[in-house]
């Protein structure tokens, strides 16, 4: 008598109860974790297949002139593995709660009384029971300027009064300051914009509104500029991200650069080293330079050597444009391949950034691992909630492949809380404790072998990722950076693109001074109302970030101070 097979939902419900941890065989027990993970395999390369089976079938639907499948997100929970690790990279803490009216501004006071014919005849005054109520006042204050005019029949000219700094184009700061800071503050559109003004009464056309908006940024362009360069020399390491934009239909990307006193928005056609150098160097157009750094970083990019003989004869020590280094290459080595040529490029253009002396160069990128943030700077410091995420998006089949995993990430954010102490105090046993804890809990295999691998690449990364052992005061993840980016996806996804190069430079220009203004603690609203009217009551952003830095240098010890001031 045949035995009958086992069926699907037989053999899963076997498989979940198989640890080779138990099986005491060696050979057996290697047998096993082979097979295991063989399924695991297996069932990846299913649910691949069966994502691009759906994507194929939905592109042939639309070729068809139907619909392909909707792409809606599943919002029930469990139904979507959750990526985020928010809530295991925080550090619990009492919750105390403040008073959230202990800092409001009091505009006016009111007295209310009593009904005197209510009360008792022997009721006694006790004074007066404190209750504060925020409301706000939205009406126009339409001005007519009487301009005094005097004509000269002796010079022939006639002198007219000018009206008030800001009122210009027949709109006062107040309303200037108000529509700038919905639409890059509060991510209004353009054309709610107007309804809102039309309700309380204010008449503005759309195209005056669009110029206000977009053509308006050449008087905050030198703000950000020193804003940028500001930020960059009050720390020795920034945040760097990148995130998707829309130029005309084209795409582009958006960098951030940050630290806890600014943000900066930087746009560029492509997301590639080379951009990102112009964007370390507040510049489209960088330029070049052979020396001794340039030859060091062709080696580490495993260069030939017989073009980099070639290249030493060229013209050293002196700095080209890029059309003039183009030229340069394409005289004398004009037989280069395009990627050799690349790397090139970017050797010499890497190499001028850390010798020029136009801008503070960055020494610490905290950042993610994508391959165009290498070799930037001195040194990079890698992301562990980036980091984290390759191993949730690991999704095993195997019941002990599951309890592995979830072990692995209750230690992986064990030891991360640890490196949070060890940088409020940080001594030299404790780092040595923390290498050797570093390569216990990544170098040490566990018989799941997409764990087992994931864990091999980040071992290959110990030195980004343990830079905060030599430098505690570098944060562990970048976020701030990935913030600062889903804010710019929030503002796309409203707008959806720009459609200028104008107006590309107005959004980075205008999202940055919101996001610097909000860490240095200053309303936009008023900061932008200070700038149109020019009552210089608010100074500049890049004088705040240079105070504010030298106040926390001052609140450091001598050592701190040091270490902070060498990277």
């Amino acid at each position: 008598m045949t035995q009958k097979p086992f069926s699907g939902k037989q053999v899963s419900a076997l498989l979940q109860t198989i640890d080779p941890k138990e099986i005491v065989d060696n050979a057996v027990r290697q047998t096993v974790e082979l097979l295991l993970n063989l399924i695991e395999q297996l069932n990846s390369k299913v649910k691949d297949l069966e994502e691009e089976n759906q994507k194929l079938l939905s592109e042939n639907n639309r070729l068809k002139g139907e619909q392909g499948k909707p792409d809606i997100k599943p919002n029930l929970k469990g139904l979507k593995k959750d990526h985020s690790s928010e809530k295991e990279r925080k550090t619990p803490s009492s919750h105390s709660k403040s008073s959230k009216k202990a800092n409001l501004k009091i505009d006016r006071s009111e007295i209310l009384e009593y009904p005197p014919s209510e009360l008792p005849q022997d009721a006694q005054f006790k004074g007066y029971e404190e209750v504060i109520v925020q409301d706000i006042l939205l009406k126009t204050d339409n001005v007519l300027f009487r301009k005094q005019k005097y004509y000269s029949p002796q010079t022939g000219k006639t002198y007219l009064a000018e009206l008030p700094l800001g009122y210009d184009g027949e709109f006062g700061p107040g309303v200037k300051a108000l529509v700038m800071s919905l639409y890059y503050g509060g991510n209004m559109t353009q054309g709610k914009l107007l309804e809102l003004l039309e309700d309380i009464g204010i008449s503005m056309s759309a195209g005056y509104l669009s110029n206000l908006l977009i053509k308006n940024q050449s008087d905050f362009e030198t703000e950000f500029n020193e804003v940028y360069v500001s930020g960059l020399a009050s720390s020795p390491w920034q945040h760097l991200d990148q995130t998707g934009a829309r130029v005309k239909g084209v795409n582009h990307t958006t960098n951030v650069i940050c630290n806890p006193l600014y943000t900066v928005y930087y746009t560029t056609l492509r997301k590639d080293r080379l951009s990102v150098l112009g964007v370390l160097q507040n510049s489209q157009e960088i330029e070049f330079i052979l020396n001794l750094l340039t030859y060091e970083l062709l080696a580490s990019l495993n260069f030939p050597t017989k073009w980099t003989n070639r290249i030493k004869l060229l013209p050293q020590e002196t700095a080209f444009t890029c059309e003039q280094f183009n030229a340069l290459l394409d005289k004398h080595l004009n037989k280069l391949g395009s990627q050799h040529r690349t790397r090139v490029l970017e050797a010499a253009a890497i190499a001028f950034y850390h010798q020029q002396s136009l801008i503070p160069v960055v020494q610490i990128l905290v950042c993610d691992d994508a391959p165009q943030f290498k070799l930037l700077t001195d040194h990079l410091a890698l992301c562990w909630v980036h980091e984290a995420r390759h191993y949730k998006k690991l999704n095993p089949f195997v019941a002990c492949h599951q309890q592995t995993l979830e072990k692995f990430l209750d230690d992986f954010w064990i030891y991360y809380r640890e490196l949070l102490f060890f940088k409020d105090s940080p001594n030299q046993k404790r780092k040595l404790e923390l290498k050797s804890q570093f390569w216990e809990l990544f170098g040490t295999e566990t018989g799941y072998k997409q764990l087992d691998e994931r864990k091999r690449l980040t071992a290959a990364k110990v030195s980004e990722l343990l830079l905060v052992l030599e430098n505690p005061e570098l944060p562990l993840h970048n976020n701030p950076a990935e913030l600062a980016a889903r804010t710019m996806v929030q503002r796309r996804n409203i707008s959806y693109a720009t459609q200028t190069s104008e107006g590309t430079k107005a959004w980075d220009i205008f999202m940055s001074l919101v996001a610097t203004t909000r860490k240095l603690g200053i309303s936009f609203f008023e900061y932008v109302r200070d700038r149109i009217s020019q009552s210089g009551k608010i100074l500049s952003l890049g004088t705040i970030i240079r105070e504010k830095c030298f106040l926390i240098l001052q609140a450091l010890s001598p050592q701190e101070e040091l270490l902070c001031m060498s990277g």
